[in-house]
């Protein structure tokens, strides 16, 4: 297996682990919100961030899949993953 393939599997597998980390915390605020008017100001953020991440997945899974088959389409799927997360860490960078 190549080391490419390598880490880019350690990047789908992070990003889907924080996709699913953000699923799980966006319905329990959901189903919260009744009993907990205050999460309503939270969920606007929550939402913008785990549709950045839902996109990222994406694109960790088309340059894993891409790497892993040789396809020729590879090195364009990896620089939108790259593009991905140049995006999200500019979104999310403390200012």
């Amino acid at each position: 297996m190549r080391p490419s393939v390598v880490l880019l599997g350690f990047v789908l597998g992070s990003s889907a682990a924080i996709t699913f980390g953000l699923f799980g915390v966006a319905v329990v605020f959901t189903w919260l919100r009744p009993e907990y008017p205050r999460l309503e100001g939270e969920l606007p953020a929550l939402w913008s961030s785990l549709g950045m991440f839902v996109g990222l997945t994406s694109c960790a899974a088309l340059s894993f899949y891409a790497q892993l088959r040789a396809k020729v389409w590879r090195w364009a799927a990896i620089a939108a993953l790259l593009a991905g997360i140049g995006a999200v860490g500019w979104y999310h960078w403390p200012r």
